[in-house]
Parts: structure tokens; C-alpha cells; sequence
């Protein structure tokens, strides 16, 4: 078929070309792979599983059975928002790019800057988080497979530990060196065993011949926490941190919108499912585990079998109890493990495609490294640099327990500040000229967009105080300080950053004038057995040869192909 030599691109390419960006990247990726890479990455089985004895310290299960429900509704807000975001400009840099187009013009370079950092930052950190939580897991695994902490169990040293997580990272570079296609099936992989993983941790209480009781799981609020901290509103609101912990990471969605067929309507329903199924799974996943909690000062003590693992000795005492052995624990803590692999996995492909994006708009040291592409179209050289930085990161591990933990806040701090900054500009700067996308919120998309940010400012604060009094330098939250100290070496060097203007690099033009478009109106029609076509599209003014229709298909007899002027606001 032919339509006057016009190509027939996909909406989410057709955007693309609108927003001034060449496509690059292979885009191969369907709904599916899209909510996978979120999905693997938001990966319940990792977050609660590496922070349950956060849980349990600060609050207990009624900490985690309701903080989880309130965390995940305020989550669901701000995914919401985001998605609406996404649906208007679907590109990998995601909410830099964002930033850059709702602050308008003259906050645009700073906006991008400021958000971008804090985005890749954070995702750094997660990535650091996530596969160091897997090398102590390994550790854990080996301990308990050699006989436990109390039977002369192998523990390895923090030198072991870090080694493995180096090896972990380096696979992970390996993975994301594949094509999009295999990277795509090792996606859908990793969200399959992530969905049933989960189910099978549920059934470890039935194991157990000694279960909690329902009003333990549903009232029970412990606060023996050792931390010197009694005020239950406090402790409920600490323990907070693993639930959001765990809700990170979705934007991974929009940062693979380049490689997803239809990414403005493809790339918000991958966010908004994988948010929604996480919440689903998740709270499954905290009731089932707590029903086999009996004893909490025993589960969090460092001289149990699993040194003080709250969940690993959850499930190795489960099957020692019921068959004299522990081994169905470890196999369940390896299947927690290939889980939290994946996690990994897909945490470094959104880390890579956010410096590929990052770096193509000038914003990184060595820009013009960073985004090139191989001939399989993967940008290999941010996928090893993201595993590099990522491992430099765990190195703090070596000095300061204290400094690490500070990492995972870092994590969820920096990426719902680099959540929210494009939402507060969608609010406030570009309240009466942001245009809606296919997903869209309507006209409840300010109030929905106000109560995120709110949201993202009370976490904020929350994960930036204090854990444990009296405050000494072993005991202080050392989150504020690393966000401040970031805050101002990011304000220092963006003088020196003006340049960094995704808009302006692309896009000439003033955001706030109107795209130039020559009118015009064709018409092409043919016959079709079942489907019809309507398309349309408006050229982008620097170049009348990306021009490319929209396409929407029904079950109709024709096939109308239109294009005509198009008064909206690029």
C-alpha cells in the first residue's frame, strides 16, 4: 500500500517526530514488555522481601498491613499524574524532558537539569539497592544451605559480599547488551516470575505448624524497636519507608517509550497496570508472610539461624518445623533471589535508556559517549556505564553500614522529587496550556496532580528524620544531608549548564508559539475486507518530511487515510 509516499508510522513514532527527536532505538516493545520492565522493576518480592525487617522494627504488621494501603493509594496518585504526562510526550528521557516542556522557556534549562539528576541519581540508587540486596541474599542462601548461623554456616565477609554484587552487575551488563527483542522476553520473563513467585511465598504460612492469628496480622503494633522511639504515629510513619521503597521505579515505563509501539497510549497503560497489580500483590504478599510471624524479637535478632534475616528465617523455620529440615525454605529464597535478578535487570535497562536520552541532550560529562547506539540499536556504552557507577555507589557499604541504609532512602527521595517536579510544573506553570494526550485525567487532572506532589513532600520529610535516638554520628539519617549536598553542587554546576535545553536543542522554536504549519488536505481512500483507517497528522515546522499520520483502526468497510492542519500546541 502506498499513500502518496507517506509512511504509515506509529503514534507513539509520529510523536516523536513532533517533539523534534530522530528515532533511534528499535521500537519492538508491545504493552506488555512495556508493564513488564515496571512491573520487574516495582518487583514486590524484592522490596519487602530485603525491607521486611524494617517493617517489622518500626510498627510491626499493622505498620505494614495498613502503611502499605496508604502508601499505595497516595502511589497510585502520582503514577496517575505521570501517566497523563507521559501520554503527551512520549520519549525516553521521560521527566527531564517533562520539566523542560511545562516549566516553559525560560525555567526549561534549569527545570530538565535539576529534574534529570535527580532521576538518574536516583535510579543509580536503586539499581545499587536492588542487586547489593541480592549479593546479601546470596549470602544468606549459602549461610543457611552450609547449616546456619548456629550449626558453623559459611558467613562471608563484606568483601565476599560486595564481589558477588560486582558479578551480579556485570551479568546484568551483559543482559542489556542483547537485542530489545531477547531483552524483551527476559522482561515478560521476570514479570511472569515475579506474579507467581509471589503467590508461592503466600502459601509459606500453611507450611508452617505454628501460624499467627488474624488479630496479630490486623492489630498487632510492635514497638519494641530498640530505637528508643515510642510514639506510635511516628513509628507507623517511619515504618512507611518500606511500602514507598518498594512503589519506585514505574517511570521505567516512559523511559522505554521509544522502543514501545504506541507509546502515548502504551506507555501510561504500563505505568497505571504495574502500579495497580503491584498494590494487588503486594498486600497479598505482607498478609501471607505475617500469619507466619510469631516471635519478632527472635525474628530480628542476629543470632538466629539467618543472622538476623527476618524473611529468610520466616521460611527456613516454616519447613524445619514441618519436615525436620530447612531446605524448602532456601528454595523459596531462591526463587525471592531470581526475582530480585530480574529486578536488577530491568532496573539497569531504565538506567541506560535515561542516560541515553540524558546525555543526547548535552546534560552528562562525555555526552556524545553515552548515546551512541550499536548496530543491534542498544545504547551500550550508558548500559555500562550505568552498571560501573552503580557498583562505585555499593563501595560505601565497605565504610559505613549507616551510609549505605542512607542510600535507600536517597533512592526513594530522589526519584519521586524527580517524580513530582514535572507534575507541580503541569500544575503551576502550565496549568492553561498543557495539551492532553490519549490518556488523560480530564478535569480532574490538577487536583490529582496537587495532591502527588503534597505526597512526594511529606515523604520527603519523613525519610529525612531521624530512625533511632539518641542521635549520634552511628545514628544519624544521613538522607537530608547527601539530598542537600546534592541540591547545591547541582545549583553550583548548572551555571556552567545552560546549554542543557532538551527544547531548545531540538526544537527552536519558543515552546509558547504555535508549531507553523502550512494548511493542507488530502484525502486518500481505498478498500479494506473488515477494517477502515483514519489518520491524521500536522507536519513539524523544521522538517515537512517527518510528517506522519496517526492512525486509528475500526471495523468498517474503508480505509481513509486524512491530513490536515491541526490547530493544537506542540
Amino acid at each position: 500500500m502506498t499513500t502518496n509516499d507517506v509512511p504509515l508510522l506509529d503514534s507513539g513514532h509520529a510523536r516523536l517526530n513532533q517533539l523534534g527527536y530522530k528515532q533511534e532505538l528499535k521500537r519492538d516493545l508491545s504493552v506488555l514488555s512495556n508493564f513488564a520492565f515496571s512491573f520487574s522493576i516495582i518487583s514486590v518480592l524484592t522490596g519487602i522481601t530485603t525491607l521486611y525487617n524494617n517493617g517489622l522494627n518500626y510498627g510491626g504488621p499493622v505498620s505494614m498491613v495498613y502503611g502499605w494501603l496508604v502508601a499505595c493509594f497516595f502511589t497510585m496518585i502520582v503514577a496517575l499524574s505521570m501517566a497523563e504526562i507521559c501520554s503527551s510526550y512520549p520519549t525516553s528521557g521521560g521527566l527531564y524532558y517533562w520539566s523542560a516542556k511545562l516549566a516553559g522557556p525560560s525555567w526549561a534549562p534549569f527545570a530538565s537539569w535539576i529534574t534529570g539528576w535527580f532521576n538518574i541519581v536516583g535510579q543509580w540508587a536503586v539499581t545499587t539497592s536492588v542487586d547489593y540486596s541480592l549479593a546479601q541474599l546470596v549470602q544468606v542462601i549459602i549461610l543457611l544451605s552450609t547449616g546456619g548461623k548456629n550449626g558453623g554456616g559459611y558467613v562471608a565477609s563484606k568483601y565476599e559480599v560486595i564481589a558477588l554484587h560486582g558479578g551480579i552487575l556485570v551479568l546484568h551488563g551483559i543482559l542489556n547488551s542483547l537485542p530489545i527483542s531477547l531483552l524483551s522476553f527476559l522482561g515478560q520473563l521476570g514479570a511472569a516470575w515475579n506474579f507467581l513467585g509471589v503467590f508461592l511465598m503466600i502459601l509459606i504460612p500453611s507450611v508452617a505448624t505454628e501460624r499467627a492469628s488474624a488479630s496479630f496480622v490486623f492489630t498487632n503494633f510492635n514497638t519494641n524497636n530498640g530505637a528508643g522511639i515510642s510514639s506510635r504515629p511516628y513509628i507507623f510513619l517511619i515504618g512507611l519507608l518500606m511500602s514507598q521503597y518498594t512503589l519506585t521505579g514505574y517511570d521505567s515505563s516512559a523511559h522505554m517509550t521509544e522502543e514501545t509501539k504506541d507509546a502515548d497510549i502504551n506507555g501510561p497503560r504500563g505505568i497505571i497496570t504495574a502500579v495497580g497489580i503491584s498494590i494487588i500483590v503486594g498486600w497479598g504478599y505482607i498478609i501471607g508472610i505475617s500469619f507466619a510471624v510469631t516471635d519478632i524479637p527472635y525474628l530480628l535478632s542476629k543470632n538466629n539461624d539467618a543472622g538476623g534475616y527476618a524473611i529468610a528465617e520466616i521460611f527456613y523455620l516454616a519447613f524445619k518445623s514441618r519436615y525436620g529440615n530447612g531446605v524448602g525454605g532456601i528454595i523459596c529464597l531462591v526463587i525471592v533471589a531470581v526475582a530480585i535478578f530480574f529486578c536488577g535487570m530491568s532496573s539497569i535497562t531504565s538506567n541506560s535508556r535515561m542516560a541515553y536520552a540524558f546525555s543526547r541532550d548535552g546534560a552528562m560529562p562525555l555526552s556524545s559517549l553515552w548515546h551512541k547506539v550499536n548496530k543491534q540499536e542498544v545504547p551500550i556504552n550508558a548500559v555500562w556505564l550505568s552498571v560501573i557507577i552503580s557498583f562505585c555507589m555499593a563501595l560505601t557499604s565497605l565504610g559505613s553500614k549507616v551510609a549505605f541504609d542512607a542510600m535507600v532512602s536517597i533512592a526513594t527521595i530522589g526519584l519521586y522529587i524527580a517524580y513530582a517536579l514535572p507534575i507541580f510544573f503541569r500544575v503551576t506553570l502550565a496549568q492553561n496550556r498543557f495539551v492532553q494526550g490519549p490518556f488523560n485525567l480530564g478535569r480532574y487532572g490538577i487536583i490529582v496532580g496537587w495532591i502527588a506532589v503534597l505526597w512526594v513532600m511529606t515523604i520527603s520529610v519523613l525519610f529525612s528524620l531521624p530512625v533511632s535516638y539518641p542521635i549520634t554520628l552511628e545514628t544519624l539519617n544521613y538522607t537530608p544531608v547527601a539530598v542537600a549536598t546534592f541540591i547545591t553542587i547541582s545549583q553550583f554546576d548548572h551555571e556552567n549548564q545552560e546549554d542543557m535545553n532538551p527544547l531548545s536543542q531540538y526544537c527552536p522554536r519558543s515552546m509558547d508559539s504555535p508549531p507553523i504549519i502550512q494548511p493542507f488536505e488530502t484525502t486518500i481512500s481505498f478498500s479494506l475486507s473488515r477494517f477502515s483507517v483514519e489518520a491524521e497528522s500536522s507536519p513539524i515546522d523544521q522538517d515537512d518530511s517527518a510528517l506522519s499520520p496517526i492512525a486509528r483502526v475500526e471495523p468498517r468497510g474503508n480505509v481513509t487515510v486524512k491530513f490536515k492542519k491541526k490547530k493544537s500546541q506542540l
